[in-house]
């Protein structure tokens, strides 16, 4: 097995009584883009949202089970520190609309209370708009507000808001739902090009988008892992009925 970065380890999750997530077992390969799949309401943002301590954030949420990241317990160690090292970007892009295209980069810097010098920042900015693709488009209105890129390019301007603080884990939630078919493109395109740097769990609906761009794949229904394995090999030998009828359309 390949050195995993995250392990879950019969893991549940709750609102109030109702139980979403079902012993979920399975280990993250580090460097490897994992996706998760499966139709609406069977536990896909769920999961992710209980890898960085935001379904906590829900009332009457709570959580069963184990997640470790590079062995460290996720629910023994402060949220604050988790979020810092598990980025997240969610369906539509969210940039900090008062702040400019420069701000919004090293705005986890400054919600944690982190000085940067000025030089550290600049390299920090760069880098990670370097990262995600987005450098050439705005190296000359860094100042400007976020807001005034396209969708496609706030969607990589929140990328590298996540790449910034450096994490271990980006979580992306549906990141291309609200895109159009070219900005999807180059969404997948940079997915592929930042497994060098980081880990990424992608949630997406979309079969064809988790054949394209993952290494493994997750299967869930009705809040259970039904399969986990290469995708490769998920999508051309399922090994479980009701993986196969997901991907032949039957379903979902």
């Amino acid at each position: 097995m390949e050195s995993s970065v995250l392990r879950v380890e019969d893991f549940c999750a709750y609102f109030g009584e109702h139980q979403v997530l079902k012993d979920v077992n399975v280990s993250i390969s580090r460097n490897k883009v994992t996706a998760v799949m499966g139709p609406s309401g069977c536990g896909k943002t769920t999961l992710i949202r209980c890898v960085n301590r935001m379904h906590e954030l829900t009332p009457n949420a709570r959580v069963s089970g184990k997640m470790l990241l590079l062995d460290e317990d996720i629910y023994s160690t402060n949220p604050i520190v988790v979020r810092r090292k598990i980025g997240m970007v969610f369906q539509r892009p969210n940039p900090f609309p008062t702040m400019s295209i420069h701000e919004n980069v090293i705005s986890g810097y400054k919600l944690n209370g982190i000085k940067l010098k000025k030089s550290e920042q600049e390299s920090i900015v760069e880098e990670s708009l370097m990262k995600s693709g987005l450098w050439n488009e705005v190296k000359d209105s860094l100042h400007r507000k976020g807001t005034f890129l396209s969708g496609g390019q706030q969607q990589r301007l929140c990328i590298a808001r996540a790449l910034a603080m450096k994490p271990e884990i980006i979580l992306l939630d549906e990141p291309t739902s609200a895109l159009d078919p070219k900005a999807t493109a180059h969404i997948e395109e940079l997915i592929t090009e930042l497994e060098q740097y980081v880990t990424i769990i992608i949630v997406t609906h979309n079969t064809a988008q988790a054949a394209r761009i993952s290494d493994f794949t997750a299967f869930m229904y009705l809040g259970e892992l039904i399969e986990f394995g290469p995708t490769e090999k998920l999508f051309t030998v399922p090994e479980d009925k009701r993986t196969e009828e997901y991907l032949t359309g039957k379903f979902g």
